[in-house]
């Protein structure tokens, strides 16, 4: 029997047999108990395995910000984390923002400031703004443009979504302008 190239390369290169690991995680107030292969994602498992399509794969590098997730409060780009390495964390996604019918202030803002065009990168960033806003490091719209631009807007929505968390954080009417060059 001959090996080709292909089969010595998939050998090498095979996923040896690591037992699966028992990972418990709260993902939007829901308690999960899951058997993890320990090379899972976070956001390969979020949307793979519970169906929680709404964190998008974008890059898969970690450099767009399209899977941003909250983990215990801040702001994580799900396709850096490895799922096992959570253990016992509490996982917000743009699913779990919006609280029974009501949606979330970010939410509302969101739509009120047309700070979305095609959608596709709006569950990072309204993820990646409620993280934002828990880190309270945002005094003015230029704090927040620049914590804000590790999530990518294909669409160029960046003013909206500015005015929209800008909005939502009530920011004094002098900081809201601060670095947009209005008001000076």
């Amino acid at each position: 029997m001959t090996t080709t190239l292909l089969d010595q390369h998939a050998a090498q290169h095979a996923q040896p047999d690591t037992p699966p690991h028992t990972v418990r995680l709260t993902i939007n107030g829901q308690p999960h108990v899951l058997k993890l292969d320990p090379w899972v994602t976070l956001l390969d498992l979020l949307r793979e395995r519970l169906d929680l399509t709404g964190t998008k794969k974008g890059c898969d590098h970690g450099q767009c910000g399209a899977c941003t997730v909250l983990i215990d409060g801040k702001r994580i780009n799900s396709c850096l984390v490895l799922a096992i390495s959570r253990d016992g964390a509490e996982i917000t996604t743009v699913e779990g923002l919006a609280r029974d019918e009501e949606l979330h202030p970010l939410q509302e803002a969101f739509l009120e400031h047309d700070a979305f065009q095609c959608g596709y990168c709006t569950p990072g960033q309204l993820c990646s703004a409620q993280g934002m806003i828990n880190e309270g490091r945002a005094r003015c719209r230029a704090d927040v443009r620049e914590l804000m631009s590790g999530n990518l807007c294909r669409c160029g929505a960046y003013t909206n979504i500015a005015d929209a968390i800008v909005e939502v954080m009530q920011l004094p009417e002098e900081l809201q302008a601060a670095g947009t060059g209005v008001g000076r």
